[in-house]
């Protein structure tokens, strides 16, 4: 057991890798805002967009997880997430890459589910 106690933190190679990425693009855009370079503002931007590819494609790779906590034996860090290559339930990088149904089953109860349509006060139900 860890210092968080038994809890799933969601921790993996492709959010850390996408966080630390991201984190050096902002960074650079933050050193050419204060610089008054242009050309330093769209480097930054630039590898903020790295950061999500880099993010997606480890995803996919089995380096990231879907959502939800995960088992026990699951829940390190450097532990690859097995069912990626069938695509999560819910997950866009899943079905953008198309892996997966868009009418696959969801996570969310049945019973938990928006009605079809708003009902609004004054109206009979």
């Amino acid at each position: 057991m860890g210092m968080h106690g038994d809890h799933d933190l969601g921790h993996t190679v492709a959010g850390w890798a996408g966080t630390t990425i991201a984190v050096t693009g902002c960074a650079v855009t933050a050193v050419a805002l204060a610089a008054g370079s242009s050309t330093g503002l769209w480097l930054g931007g630039a590898v903020v967009v790295l950061a999500a590819l880099t993010t997606w494609l480890l995803h996919l790779a089995g380096w990231g997880k879907a959502t939800g906590p995960r088992p026990v034996a699951e829940q390190h860090w450097r532990v690859r997430d097995t069912p990626t290559r069938r695509g999560h339930p819910d997950c866009l990088g899943c079905r953008m890459a198309g892996r997966g149904a868009a009418g696959a089953p969801s996570a969310t109860p049945a019973g938990s589910r928006a009605p079809a349509e708003p009902t609004f006060l004054g109206q009979p139900s």
